[in-house]
């Protein structure tokens, strides 16, 4: 299921010197910004739940989602070198999950470990906080991986509306409207930090069992029907 040169191509279209300049751009943010806060204000176990959650978990992850997501495999569609790729002996569904591979891995390592750094910056993983998000960091980039890369797949304009979703939902409606958290990656991958962080400063709205079943749920189908949509692409020739 796992092709390495699909993944070296997509490895290398998310990795050029503009895409990975945008990518950086938030993980250095937040370490300023952990650094600065530390420096001004010491460590903080609240203040250090504050900024993990509100930014990294909350606005971060999901940008960095929406980037490597749609740009695993948006461009090649949008530009039509798409084709080349199908004209090969490789079967689409492979196609998506490697793609789907490559990107979570990217999302993790922009997403993940700035998010452990920054813990540990802002308070040294006092009340296993910095473990507690990175964990949490982890499991949302795999859903949002998964969700972005169908994006990509069904409409030309998945990162306008990866980019809505991410900052309207996630980091608006999914911490303020109670009704709307329970459909939130951000709260489902919450509930499994909660259990590991510790004195209640981590909480989410949904149970840790419904966690885990919808973001396994949200991946896989996510995953199939972007294989499912990639059949439906037609060669010239193809009938």
């Amino acid at each position: 299921m796992y092709n390495p040169t699909v993944a070296r191509l997509t490895y290398r279209a998310l990795l050029g010197r503009r895409r990975a300049a945008i990518l950086c751009v938030l993980p250095v943010l937040l370490i300023v910004i952990a650094a600065a806060v530390r420096s001004f204000s010491g460590a903080d176990d609240q203040v250090t739940a504050n900024l993990l959650g509100g930014f990294a978990l909350a606005t971060m992850v999901p940008q960095i989602g929406v980037i490597a997501g749609t740009g695993a495999i948006g461009p090649e569609i949008d530009d039509g070198s798409i084709v080349y790729l199908l004209a090969k002996p490789v079967k689409r569904p492979t196609i998506i999950f490697t793609k789907l591979i490559v990107a979570i891995a990217v999302t993790m390592v922009f997403s993940a470990v700035p998010t452990f750094v920054a813990g540990m910056i802002l308070n040294g993983n006092g009340q296993q906080l910095a473990v507690a998000y990175t964990v949490a960091a982890l499991v949302a980039s795999i859903a949002y991986a998964a969700v972005f890369l169908l994006l990509g797949t069904v409409t030309r304009h998945a990162v306008v509306f990866g980019l809505v979703y991410a900052l309207v939902w996630e980091s608006l409606f999914g911490n303020l409207v109670p009704g709307a958290r329970t459909l939130s990656v951000q709260q489902w991958s919450l509930a499994l930090a909660e259990r590991i962080g510790t004195n209640g400063l981590i909480t989410s709205d949904v149970a840790l069992p419904a966690a885990v079943v919808l973001l396994t749920a949200v991946t896989v189908l996510a995953t199939w029907y972007a294989g499912q949509k990639l059949r439906t692409l037609k060669l010239a020739g193809e009938e």
